[in-house]
């Protein structure tokens, strides 16, 4: 389990990464890895060669970097001194404080950059200019931003009746298109129905092997192909449907007491899960038997 990051500076880590023969996993989420409250998660993809993405700077917004496919740098610059990461694991991620200049650089093909920032989309956050980035490091107040946590009651997150596989929606989601790549963010309870506490993702994936196989009580989860194509089959007890998903900017809403296999994975495939919930393993229904018995009535 990696320990909890040092948030006065940036930082390398390595997340959890659970070695299985039908692909690998990593995770991160509030309270462990990530040590900020998730208020925003977005992935850069179909970026051409020699572009560059960022090139700004936050006030308050602290974010975690992950290369999710391909390689990339991210070059920091805190006013006196440039650094240079290169992410090119799927479990090596950057965490970046505010008030720190930062561009992504050298995007190897097919690169997916995924970015989790603490902030919602503010304009007035952003710091565009060096030369006024610069300005306001010599003149921020050292004081920081007190963060208001907001009390989630378990209404929010949970439904009291038995969902259907017929509750479970393909979602578009908004793509902001540039020359220097696209761009997909999700706001809490806004691009999706739900607070994001968890974030994973399945890559090596090798050929012919399944994913999933279970269902959850309470935890909802949106998940979507980062990379290349899968096949999700969901059931509730009674009914069937599969999505095939394909496109970095559409996902699947899957609410809780539905039954998950995720199958076809194309190679290169990367399946990105966004979870309402923390990991507990008394939240999970990994037995089909079991989850027939609680289900198949549709009680």
């Amino acid at each position: 389990m990696a320990s909890k990051i040092d948030t006065g500076r940036e930082y390398m880590f390595d997340l959890p990464k659970k070695e299985d023969s039908r692909g690998n996993l990593s995770f991160m989420e509030e309270g462990g890895q990530i040590p900020f409250k998730i208020a925003r998660v977005y992935w850069i993809y179909d970026v051409p060669g020699g572009q560059k993405r960022g090139s700004h700077a936050f006030k308050n917004q602290e974010e975690i970097i992950i290369a999710l496919s391909g390689s990339f740098d991210v070059v920091l610059n805190d006013g006196n001194k440039k650094k240079k990461y290169t992410l090119n694991r799927a479990y090596k991620a950057l965490y970046i404080p505010p008030g720190m200049w930062r561009s992504l650089e050298n995007f190897a093909t097919n690169s997916v950059c995924l970015v989790i920032s603490s902030g919602p989309y503010n304009e007035e956050e952003y710091i565009r200019n060096f030369k006024e980035f610069k300005q306001y490091i010599k003149s921020r107040n050292t004081q920081k931003l007190q963060e208001k946590e907001e009390v989630i009651t378990d209404a929010k997150v949970l439904k009291e009746k038995h969902n259907t596989v017929f509750d479970c929606s393909m979602i578009e989601l908004p793509v902001v298109r540039n020359r220097a790549g696209n761009l997909t963010p999700i706001h809490n309870s806004i691009e999706i129905p739900f607070d994001v506490k968890r974030i994973f993702f399945v890559y090596d994936i090798p050929y012919g092997k399944t994913r999933g196989m279970h269902a959850h009580r309470r935890c909802h989860q949106f998940l979507l192909a980062a990379g290349g194509s899968f096949d999700l089959e969901l059931e509730d007890g009674i009914n069937k449907r599969i999505f095939t998903l394909n496109r970095p900017m559409q996902g699947v809403h899957v609410p809780p007491g539905i039954w998950t296999k995720e199958t076809n994975y194309s190679s290169g495939a990367i399946s990105l899960i966004l979870a309402s919930e923390t990991y507990k393993e008394e939240d999970y229904i990994r037995k089909y038997s079991d989850f027939k018995e609680i289900y198949a009535n549709g009680d």
